[in-house]
């Protein structure tokens, strides 16, 4: 988490595009009203999740059209803003990464997918995770190795827990539910609400897919499933199914 007091590494000064022309447009384009209302909204505060964090301001559409005069930025720049510690410049180097990852080739894919997985420790709120992890990691499971799921979802850091849950959207959205639900049942035990609401999120996506995918896992967890992710998984159920499946009615 990041600390108010830390200080902040600098990006050097440049001409052009750079990671540092970036940062200044993000802070120009910021208001202290709208920073104040992030900060309560995305749990700030002393011993809440995003304790410390520092927003500029910048909301999600100005940001967005921000980041696509940069997306060519080179890598390292990318990774210093990564690291210095505003939520939305951290949030525009994320969509940049899984803009160059939809473009790369594979060598440069590769390279992306571990400068991500190396500074988890920068992604960490849930809109960080959720803007960025299906379109890296998310995609790297379409055709690479799925192993590093088990590893993220065991983490003591409950970004890569999110990550790894929320990233086998990816693979759901193709129909394909198995990483999905294994990562949800490695999870079930969780104590965070963020992640009951991951598992809910992803487990609601399954039954659009195949709704007796999503009931047979459900009637088979069903005393471990967190109320909330239940509440999720079955929301786009009618009234009376969902009063039946919250009392455990699977009939």
């Amino acid at each position: 988490l990041f600390r108010s007091n830390q200080p902040y590494p600098e990006i050097p000064e440049e001409q052009g595009m750079t990671g540092a022309a970036l940062r200044r447009e993000l802070k120009a384009a910021g208001t202290p009203e709208r920073a104040t209302g992030a900060s309560r909204y995305f749990k700030t505060g002393k011993g809440q999740y995003g304790e410390g964090d520092i927003f500029l301001g910048v909301t999600v559409p100005v940001l967005r059209a921000i980041v696509k005069k940069y997306k060519t930025l080179p890598l390292a720049d990318v990774e210093k803003l990564l690291a210095t510690g505003e939520h939305e410049v951290r949030s525009a180097a994320l969509l940049i990464l899984g803009a160059q990852y939809e473009k790369g080739d594979d060598a440069q894919r590769k390279q992306i997918l571990k400068m991500y997985l190396r500074n988890t420790q920068y992604i960490n709120n849930w809109d960080l995770v959720d803007c960025s992890c299906r379109e890296i990691v998310g995609a790297h499971l379409k055709t690479g190795s799925r192993t590093l799921l088990t590893r993220l979802a065991k983490s003591k850091s409950i970004w890569e827990r999110r990550i790894a849950m929320i990233s086998t959207m990816a693979l759901v959205q193709d129909g394909d539910f198995d990483d999905a639900l294994r990562v949800a049942e490695l999870l079930l035990d969780d104590t965070h609400d963020l992640i009951h609401k991951a598992i809910g999120w992803v487990l609601r996506v399954v039954g659009d897919k195949d709704r007796a995918v999503l009931l047979r896992f459900l009637q088979t967890h069903y005393k471990r499933v967190p109320r909330t992710a239940l509440r999720y998984a079955i929301e786009h159920f009618s009234a009376e199914q969902r009063k039946k499946l919250l009392a455990g009615q699977f009939a």
